[in-house]
C-alpha cells in the first residue's frame, strides 16, 4: 500500500508476542494482496483492468469496502472520492512533472471523476465502471482499513497495551503505554514550523490521522498547489494547511482527514460526531491551530 507499519507491544511473554506481531503483519499482507493499486495480481487491480468491460465479481470483503467508501463518499458530499486519480494525473501529483493543467485538461479529467460511476451489485456481489477511463484509488483508505484490522488481531489474542502506525500519518493507540494512565502521547507539529507542535495528544483507545497541504505539493509562479484535491470542482483545497483527526477508528479518521480539510472549519464543526477531535489548521501562515467545537 505504499506504507510503513509499525506495531509498539507491551506484554510478560515474549514469544505469544511476537507470534501477535507476525499475525498482524501477515494481516497486512493479505490487504496489500487485496488492496494495493501497487501490485497488478491485487484483486484492487483487476477490478481496474475489466470493470468498465464487465461486471467483476469481488470476494464480499473487498465488497463490503467499496460499499462503505460509497457511503463515505455521500456523507462528505463527494469531497471523498475513489475515483479521484485522473485528476491527480492531470496535476502530476501521480506520477511525472507537477504542472497547472490547462481548464480543458480539468474539464476531461473531471469527465471520470465521482463516485457515481461505481455501480455495486449487492446480490452478485460485483463492481461495474460506467465508462471506460474510470479507476479507483484505495489511498485515502487502505491504511486506515489494515490499522483497524491489526489492532483487531492483537486484541483477539488478548493485548491491550500496543500502538500502531501506518507511515505515522494513521495511529492506533490501544490502551496505554505503562508509565502513562492517560494514553499514547502524540504530538502533531505546528504546519507553519515543525520544530514546534500545534498539540499535544493521548490517544487511549482512539485513532488519529493527519492530512497536511505540505506533504506534497509544488509552487507555480507565486502560487502554492497541495496533492489534496477538491474531486468536485478539480482544483487543490486551500481552506486549510492541516487538519488532524480523532476518532475510535482509524478507517474514520483516514477518511475524514480530507474531507474536513476541503469543506472547511464550518462545515466540519456543523456535521463531525460530537465525540470526535478535529485539529483544524486554516491556512493562513502563523495562524494558530483550533480545535473544532
Amino acid at each position: 500500500m505504499g506504507a510503513t507499519f509499525s506495531i509498539a507491544l507491551y506484554g510478560s511473554d515474549r514469544a505469544s508476542m511476537n507470534q501477535a506481531i507476525d499475525a498482524a503483519f501477515e494481516e497486512v499482507h493479505h490487504l496489500d494482496a487485496l488492496l494495493s493499486n501497487y501490485l497488478p495480481a491485487s484483486d484492487w487491480s483487476r477490478v481496474n483492468r475489466e470493470a468498465a468491460k464487465r461486471p467483476v465479481e469481488v470476494s464480499p470483503e473487498l465488497f463490503a469496502i467499496l460499499s462503505d467508501c460509497i457511503e463515505y463518499s455521500r456523507a462528505s458530499e463527494g469531497t471523498f472520492d475513489l475515483t479521484v486519480g485522473p485528476l491527480m494525473r492531470a496535476w502530476g501529483f501521480a506520477g511525472g512533472a507537477h504542472h497547472v493543467p490547462t481548464p480543458d485538461q480539468i474539464r476531461d479529467a473531471l469527465q471520470l471523476v465521482g463516485y457515481q460511476h461505481l455501480q455495486l451489485n449487492a446480490r452478485e456481489r460485483t463492481v461495474r465502471f460506467d465508462r471506460a477511463g474510470v479507476e479507483i484509488d484505495p489511498g485515502g483508505v487502505g491504511k486506515g482499513y489494515a490499522v483497524d484490522g491489526m489492532v483487531t488481531i492483537l486484541r483477539a489474542r488478548g493485548f491491550r497495551n500496543a500502538l500502531v502506525a501506518a507511515s505515522g500519518s494513521s495511529i492506533f493507540g490501544l490502551g496505554n503505554p505503562p508509565d502513562e494512565p492517560r494514553g499514547w502521547p502524540i504530538s502533531v507539529a505546528d504546519p507553519w514550523d515543525h520544530r514546534k507542535n500545534a498539540a499535544q495528544v493521548f490517544l487511549k483507545d482512539l485513532s488519529l490521522s493527519t492530512s497536511g497541504s505540505y506533504e506534497k505539493s509544488f509552487r507555480s509562479g507565486v502560487h502554492r498547489y497541495s496533492h489534496i484535491m477538491d474531486p468536485r470542482r478539480g482544483v487543490p483545497a486551500e481552506r486549510a494547511v492541516q487538519v488532524t483527526v480523532l476518532t475510535p477508528r482509524t478507517i474514520d479518521s483516514e477518511v475524514w482527514a480530507k474531507p474536513y480539510f476541503i469543506l472547511g472549519h464550518d462545515w466540519t464543526a456543523a456535521h463531525k460526531p460530537k465525540s470526535w477531535g478535529v485539529l483544524y489548521c486554516e491556512n493562513t501562515p502563523g495562524a494558530a491551530c483550533s480545535w473544532v467545537e
